[in-house]
């Protein structure tokens, strides 16, 4: 049997501060929000489902490396023989990566299906000098860390379903609104939430190929 959710109370949402925060904008607006968003903060958490143990989940810090489609799909860097990589093989399409800017309170959880690169064409177009300080040099003239080295891959993260809020406050205000809210029982407004839903992200990569 199928559970059903109570979604409201009478007249009243059981998630008020989803139903008075939440804010449909023009599909446009919602991605270059999302991709400006993205690129600013750049560090996120990528969570797979473990290969070695069932049903666990596992976060790791990531830099984002690229962004393709005008910037819903995503690029990060990975040794093509670590866990991460062997998760997301298994796993594809149980991947999330997730932002967060701790000032502003904005932030972004990117669900969908991770794909493993690792020709030599995208690998150099993405290639930066800094893996070298996480990769190492073995030595043998080959696994050195740079461009031509046969352990680095790309993930490519192909968004499925994007929910992501953009803070409307400052820091000050948002502490006072909340504040405000606790002493009244009326949830704050103090951020759009968006969402992007797998056919609005087909709909953009059709008309934005790059």
């Amino acid at each position: 049997m199928s559970a059903t959710i109570n979604t409201s109370a009478g007249s009243q949402p059981l998630d008020p501060y989803k139903s008075k925060n939440f804010q449909d904008v023009p599909l446009q607006q919602k991605i270059e929000d999302l991709v400006n968003f993205i690129k600013e903060v750049k560090y996120g958490m990528l969570t797979t489902k473990l290969s070695t143990e069932n049903d666990l989940l596992s976060s790791r810090c990531m830099a984002l490396a690229g962004q393709e489609h005008s910037g819903i799909d995503l690029l990060f860097h990975t040794n093509l023989f670590s866990s991460k990589t062997l998760d997301l093989s298994i796993h594809p399409t149980e991947t999330n990566m997730s932002f967060l800017d701790p000032v502003s309170g904005s932030w972004a959880s990117i669900s969908g299906t991770a794909h493993i690169v690792s020709d030599p064409e995208t690998v150099k177009k993405c290639y930066t000098p800094s893996l070298k300080a996480w990769l190492g040099d073995l030595g043998d003239g080959v696994h050195d860390g740079g461009p031509n080295d046969p352990r680095i891959g790309i993930i490519r993260l192909e968004a499925k379903l994007v929910t992501y809020a953009v803070a409307r406050e400052g820091m000050v205000e948002r502490a006072y609104e909340s504040v405000k809210g606790v002493a009244t029982g009326d949830v704050p407004e103090i951020s759009s939430i968006r969402e992007l839903r797998e056919g609005e992200l087909n709909e953009w990569r059709q008309t934005h190929k790059r």
